[in-house]
C-alpha cells in the first residue's frame, strides 16, 4: 500500500512538473533594462530616499534584472523639461511636480487650488481613488504613463525680508511659484509679486536676491538648505502638493505584462513608504529649521480664514476656464473622503 501511495505521489509530481516549470519560465518574461529615474531633490531628501527604495524593489522583484539610476538634484534637467524627455523616449521615469504637468494635461491644475484639504488623509484618499486614477489615465494619450502619487506635503511660505503673520505682510515680496498660472494668480492676490521659476533655478534665485523668498513643504526647505538663505518661515499650509511618477509611455508599452506588474506594484511599494517617511521627516524638519537659525511662526486660524476669502475667486476663475467639470469632482471626492 505505501509504495503504491509512492508511485502515486511520483506519477502526480512528474505529471505537475512540466506545468511548474512553464509557469516558472512564463513568470521569467523579464529582460535586463537600464531604468533612469530623474528627480529634483537631492539624494538625502524624502524624494531621494523613495527613489532608493523603488529601486531596491525593482531589483528584488525581477530577479535582479530591472537595474533603476536615479538623478537626483535636476541633474536630468527640470521636470518640464523631464516630462518631454519621456514624451521622447529619451528618458524611461521621474517623479515630479503635479503642477507642471499642466501644460500637458489641464485638470491637473486643480491639485494647486489652495486649502483643498484639511490633513493628509483625505488627500490619500482622494489621489488613491477613482478621482486620482482618472487623472492619472488622462497622461496616456500623452505620452505619459503616471503610475501612482507620492507626498510633497503642505507647503509653507519662506523669505528673507520679515515674518509674515497676516496677508499684508506678504505685500512687495517677490516670492518664487512654480510655473502654474493657479500658483501666480494666488500670491498676486495676497500681494506677492509671484515670479515663476523652475525649482532648479530657485536656490541660486534666492541667494542672489532675484527673488525674496519661497513656498515649499517643510522637507523641502530643509533638504534643498533654503535655511542658508532664508531667516523666515511660516507654517501656513496653504496648498497641498503631490509629487507623481512617471513613465515613458513608448518604453512602457514595450514592458511585457511581467515586466509591467512589476513596474506596477514596485511603485505602489514606493508610493507607501514615501507618504509614511515624509510625514515622519516633516515633523522633524520644523525642529531642523530651528535649530539653524530659522524665525518660525504659524498663521493663526483667523487669518487663514481671510485668505480663505481672498482666493474664492481663484475657484471661480478656474470653473470659468473650463475647469468645473474637475473641480466639482472633486470637492464630491473630498466630501466623500471626509464622510
Amino acid at each position: 500500500m505505501f509504495r503504491k501511495l509512492l508511485l502515486a505521489t511520483g506519477i502526480a509530481a512528474a505529471l505537475l512538473a512540466p506545468v511548474a516549470v512553464a509557469t516558472s519560465a512564463a513568470a521569467q518574461d523579464v529582460k535586463t533594462r537600464i531604468i533612469r529615474f530623474g528627480y529634483g531633490l537631492s539624494e538625502n531628501s524624502n524624494q531621494g530616499r523613495a527613489v532608493k527604495y523603488f529601486a531596491e524593489e525593482l531589483s528584488k522583484r525581477s530577479g535582479g534584472k530591472f537595474k533603476m539610476k536615479g538623478f537626483g538634484d535636476a541633474s536630468l534637467g527640470s521636470d518640464i523639461q523631464m516630462q518631454n524627455a519621456l514624451i521622447g523616449g529619451a528618458q524611461e521615469m521621474m517623479v515630479g511636480s503635479t503642477a507642471t504637468l499642466v501644460g500637458i494635461v489641464k485638470d491637473f491644475g486643480v491639485y494647486d487650488l489652495p486649502f483643498l484639504f484639511n490633513n493628509e488623509k483625505e488627500a490619500d484618499a482622494v489621489l488613491d481613488g477613482p478621482f486620482g486614477e482618472k487623472l492619472l489615465k488622462a497622461l496616456n494619450d500623452k505620452g505619459l504613463v503616471g503610475l501612482v502619487y507620492w507626498e510633497n506635503g503642505f507647503r509653507n511660505l519662506t523669505n528673507s525680508k520679515r515674518p509674515i503673520t497676516k496677508v499684508e505682510d506678504m505685500g512687495g515680496i517677490k516670492l518664487r511659484v512654480m510655473q502654474n498660472p493657479v500658483y501666480i494668480d494666488m500670491f498676486n492676490r495676497f500681494g506677492a509679486n509671484a515670479v515663476p521659476l523652475a525649482f532648479s533655478e530657485l536656490f541660486t534665485a534666492l541667494e542672489t536676491g532675484t527673488v525674496d523668498g519661497q513656498e515649499n513643504p517643510v522637507t523641502t526647505i530643509q533638504s534643498s538648505k533654503f535655511y542658508e538663505v532664508q531667516k523666515y518661515l511660516t507654517i501656513s499650509r496653504h496648498v497641498y502638493s503631490p509629487w507623481i511618477v512617471l513613465a515613458s509611455k513608448r518604453w512602457y508599452d514595450a514592458l511585457s505584462a511581467d515586466e509591467k506588474k512589476i513596474l506596477n506594484e514596485a511603485a505602489v511599494a514606493s508610493r507607501d513608504f514615501e507618504r509614511k517617511d515624509s510625514r515622519e521627516a516633516s515633523a522633524q524638519s520644523v525642529a531642523y529649521l530651528k535649530e539653524k537659525g530659522m524665525q518660525i511662526n504659524e498663521l493663526s486660524p483667523a487669518e487663514l480664514d481671510r485668505m480663505r476669502e481672498m482666493v474664492k475667486p481663484a475657484f471661480d476663475k478656474y470653473a470659468a476656464d473650463g475647469g468645473a467639470e474637475v473641480l466639482k469632482d472633486l470637492q464630491a471626492a473630498i466630501t466623500a473622503a471626509r464622510k
